[in-house]
Order: C-alpha cells, then structure tokens, then sequence
C-alpha cells in the first residue's frame, strides 16, 4: 500500500495522475450465463504449429477442434479483431523455427482453416500476435481499458481443451484503469487449465476478453499436487491496437489464400 501511495504521488507530481490511484470498487455479482457462453463457442480457435506445409488433407469443417495432427504442437488462440488478428501464449509457439503455423477458428456454426504468420512475440509477457488473411466477424471485444476489474469478478475461459465445460470462476488479481505507462500484466483466476488451453480467452460475465491464459499454477507439498490457481496474461491494449495498426499499414505481402 505504501508503495502504491508513493508511486500515486509521484505521477500527481508529473502532472499524470489517472484512475489508476483510485480505490477498486467491489466485484460485480454478475455470473456468465448462456449468451455469453455461445459468445466463446462461436470464437472457439487453435493454432496449429507443424512441419506440414499444408492442413487440407486433414482438415475438415466436421473436424473436431480439440484434435489436431499426431505431429503438431497446438494450443489456443483468440480473435482480436476483424481482419484477422489473433492473441495467443508466446510458449505455444515455442517450437516455431523451420515449421508453419496454421489456425483453425470460429466462425459462428463453422470452422475456418488459415496458414499464419506472426506479427509480435513477447517472451517476457507470454503473449503473441498472428495474422490470417481471411476476415474473422466473430471477434472479441475487449473490457474497457478505462475502467477497473475488480478481484472477485465472475470469469469463464475459452481454451479448447476444458472451455466448453468451463465452470464459473473469479479474477483473483485486482487490475486498475490502464495508463500510458502500463505493460502487460499477470493476473489470477481460480479455474483449473489443461494442455492445450494456454492461448484461449479469459472471458466476463458480458463476453468481453479480459486476457489470455498462460499457466497453471500448483502447490506441490510432499510430492502430492494442490491446485492454486491458473494466470493470464493482459496486454497494454493501447499499445496493442497500435501494434496491429502498424503492421496493417506495413503490410506489402499478397494475400496468403485459405485452405
């Protein structure tokens, strides 16, 4: 707390206090409820990492999502915007050299197939930004940017592994008002992962993104594991959408076609 003040100070001094030095309010009691549970399942998105040049010979539109090729490391991946921009977990894609990546994603009732290519990897924050050259209308809007997400916040995710029988949980890390200054930031949620869901989409009750999960987190006393809590991640989403403008304006490639 007292750094907090300290730091609160400081940007008063600097002429840049914001929100951020506010109090959180209490969480709101709204729980995720059927519409925002069709909202996740019309977005449902793998990314596919492989040494195949192409998916079409396996791929179909009854394909379920959760398989993928023997071969390929896969995990989840989250729409961003309209014309084709995803988030995913920098760690999915970790075996990346010499391979192509590939992502398979919701389009309402329907499943696409695109070849990806990767705009922005962040180590450091677990994050990184793909691209497809095909539309995507279905995509996620994110909580504003402005406002707080207070601990105790009802949340389901979206990976594709345990997001269609995600039970109800809650944010457990308080998150202030974003600020110029603000990079990626971790946060907790009480809802166990599994392989294959790092990647997919931390969600509200509204079906807005709150951030992308990342890991899960155990207590491991004399050799018996204790579920703690999973993290995810939340970019800067200013600095986000400058991301994806930058690229849209440097972008010189020809289109890559759907498979």
């Amino acid at each position: 707390m007292e750094r907090r003040i300290i730091s609160c100070l400081a940007l008063l001094a600097a002429g840049w206090l914001t929100q951020s030095c506010s109090v959180s309010p209490p969480p709101d009691q709204a729980s995720p409820g059927r519409a925002t549970r069709q909202i996740v399942a019309e977005r449902v998105s793998v990314v596919v990492v492989t040494d195949r040049d192409s998916l079409s010979d396996w791929f179909s539109h009854d394909s379920k999502s959760s398989q993928v090729p023997g071969d390929s490391d896969a995990g989840s991946a989250v729409p961003i915007a309209p014309d084709g921009y995803f988030l995913t977990a920098d760690h999915v894609l970790e075996r990346i050299d010499g391979r192509n990546v590939f992502l398979i994603y919701g389009q309402g009732k329907h499943l696409s197939l695109a070849k990806a290519r990767v705009v922005w990897r962040s180590e450091s924050s677990d994050l990184a930004l793909l691209h497809t050259p095909n539309h995507t209308p279905y995509y996620y809007q994110w909580t504003s940017p402005k406002g707080w997400l207070p601990k105790g916040n009802r949340v389901i995710h979206g990976g594709v592994s345990t997001g269609s029988s995600s039970g109800d949980g809650k944010l457990g890390t308080a998150l202030a008002p974003e600020s110029m200054f603000t990079g990626t930031r971790k946060f907790k949620i009480d809802i166990p992962l599994q392989p294959g869901d790092s990647g997919g989409p931390v969600v509200d009750a509204y079906g807005h993104l709150v951030g992308i999960n990342s890991a899960v987190e155990f207590l491991v006393p004399l050799e018996t594991a204790f579920f703690v809590d999973s993290e995810g991640n939340r970019p800067n989403i200013g600095k986000m959408d400058v991301l994806i403008r930058n690229d849209r304006a440097s972008r010189r490639e020809p289109s890559v076609r759907a498979e």
